[in-house]
């Protein structure tokens, strides 16, 4: 089950792109974006996280990390960042434990067939660890701003 707005987000510690560990408890005193996303260097992956990145100043500007994560692993979340010039962290889930905690792994359909895969979720974490927002049908396109204008709301309040 996912996790909903004024739930504690579930703690967990995965690898990065360059194979260092970081915890989300790392993080807790910032506002951090953690969105899933289903495979690196696919189109709509590569959309969103380029969006992030075109905004990435808007994200430290306003004191927000940035995490995403899928179950590629770390060595493919290296190429993908590197490519693409990604400035954030992309941690890698291979055994699907965290996008089984956050409850965005299932069944997806594309075509007629219906699989298993991470689906597009975001949830933007507030300072004390609590999530702000849930994000469970991300357009790719648009998720940067939708979360900036966010958390400009949330963050005054």
């Amino acid at each position: 089950m996912q996790p909903r707005a004024r739930d504690s987000a579930p703690d967990f510690t995965l690898r990065d792109q360059n194979g260092r560990d970081q915890a989300l408890a790392d993080y807790r005193g910032r506002w951090v974006l953690l969105y899933f996303y289903p495979r690196d260097d696919t189109p709509g992956c590569t959309r969103e996280a380029c969006g992030i990145r075109d905004h990435f100043a808007d994200f430290r500007g306003r004191g927000i990390e940035v995490l995403g994560v899928s179950t590629d692993a770390v060595e493919t979340h290296a190429k993908f960042a590197r490519k693409y010039e990604l400035p954030f962290i992309l941690l890698a889930d291979t055994d699907r434990t965290v996008v089984n905690l956050y409850g965005v792994w299932g069944k997806k359909k594309s075509m007629g067939r219906e699989y298993e895969g991470t689906h597009r979720v975001s949830f933007l974490i507030d300072p004390e660890g609590r999530i702000a927002k849930v994000y469970p049908n991300v357009k790719p396109e648009a998720h940067a701003q939708a979360v900036l204008q966010d958390q400009r709301a949330l963050a005054v309040v």
